[in-house]
């Protein structure tokens, strides 16, 4: 019985070819088939520009997967369904399949919603992750800051949970990393403005890309149409250190227990 092949989320990082990791590199080189998510049949992709500007030629082999952007669930379903489906036969037949994947496929990933629905199809398809640095470990980098330190509080989430929830977290953790900013860039920028953050703020677009581009300003962005890879890491130094934020927990020193 032929061995059946295994699914790998492979991780390219942000966009800079150097931060592709060598076990990437090394399943690339290798006999996998190659796929790669576009939003529309016909459509660029991210990920695979990452390689191409790594030097790699693309495999004719290599097959487009349409994911479009939407958040309508079934139409979603519908399209990882077909993904699934599209790579379900070769791995069968004992191909290993590279999904490739800007960033790191366990963060915010395409490849999270294309395993579980493969898995649903055939359980015993093996699947791996092979990490890769996310976009705000990069644009963090870049900027000679840290995201976090000793015992500061990080929250990394997408902005499109709105304006109430990033108000609140300000107060509970020292640290944001807001992904996905586009829709919401200039109510981000109106609250950070009413809150003095902005001096406490960065805009990072396409990090690691040709295009990149950070802002410090962020007053000058405010009406820009910005690209949907871009982020905005946020500091708060107003919040009182070592004070409880709701929900959480003090810690506990070693040897103690929680009550």
């Amino acid at each position: 019985m032929t061995a059946k092949g295994c699914l790998y989320g492979l991780s390219l990082g942000p966009g800079d070819p150097g931060l592709i990791t060598r076990r990437a590199w090394e399943l690339l080189r290798g006999k996998g088939l190659w796929a790669y998510p576009v939003r529309h049949w016909g459509g660029d992709s991210f990920a695979l520009d990452i390689v191409r500007r790594a030097g790699l030629a693309v495999p004719d082999s290599a097959m487009p997967l349409c994911f479009p952007m939407t958040h309508q669930p079934e139409v979603l379903a519908r399209h990882w369904l077909a993904a699934a489906q599209t790579i379900l036969s070769s791995l069968e037949r004992g191909q290993d399949v590279c999904f490739l994947v800007e960033g790191d496929a366990s963060t915010y990933s395409t490849f999270g919603h294309l395993a579980r629905t493969l898995r649903a199809l055939d359980a015993d398809i093996p699947v791996a992750v092979i990490a890769g640095v996310t976009s705000y470990q990069a644009a963090a980098a870049h900027l000679g800051l840290a995201l976090a330190d000793a015992d500061d509080r990080l929250a990394i989430l997408p902005a499109g949970y709105g304006i109430h929830t990033i108000d609140h977290l300000l107060d509970e953790f020292d640290a944001l990393v807001l992904l996905k900013v586009k829709p919401l860039l200039a109510d981000i920028i109106d609250l950070l403005e009413r809150r003095g953050l902005l001096a406490h703020a960065r805009f990072v677009e396409k990090v690691g890309c040709p295009e990149e581009r950070t802002v410090h300003d962020l007053r000058q962005i405010r009406d820009e149409r910005v690209n949907y890879l871009s982020l905005l890491l946020v500091h708060n130094p107003q919040r009182p250190k070592g004070e409880v934020a709701r929900g959480c927990r003090k810690r506990t020193p070693q040897g103690e227990k929680h009550p």
